[in-house]
């Protein structure tokens, strides 16, 4: 996402948020909005079954370097999203970034800031970045 569409739709979210300007309804929504995408996820591979999660511990050996392990860790996630679970993951995202924008608002912090400093200690860590 460009800066400028970051701005943009921190201000489009700080223009049409009406009814939940309080701090309080705003994390309460963003819980949701996270519990959503959760849930979103959860029903394709349980109801639709277009994807499947075969999660198993991680195959991780200590004597192994850093492109050795990162060959051997698993998404657990096997097959592809159908359209339509794309298309209900993608607006439940939606929500939760309409939200997170929300509360940045709220907490005058722009967004681009947040996603700039993120990407310098990405950047700075490289691949000891524990988060």
């Amino acid at each position: 996402m460009s800066t400028l569409s970051l701005q943009a739709f921190q201000d489009q979210v700080s223009e049409l948020l009406l009814r939940h300007r309080s701090l309080i309804d705003v994390l309460s929504k963003t819980g949701q909005a996270g519990a959503s995408v959760n849930r979103a996820v959860s029903k394709a591979i349980t109801e639709c079954g277009c994807i499947e999660l075969h999660a198993t511990k991680q195959k991780y050996v200590p004597e192994s370097d850093i492109a050795q392990t990162k060959g051997l860790l698993e998404t657990h996630v096997e097959g592809e999203l159908c359209e339509n679970c794309r298309e209900v993951i993608s607006s439940e995202l939606g929500r939760n970034l309409f939200y997170m924008s929300a509360l940045c608002n709220l907490l005058d912090i722009n967004m681009e800031e947040v996603v700039n400093h993120e990407s310098q200690k990405c950047s700075t860590l490289g691949m000891f970045n524990l988060s």
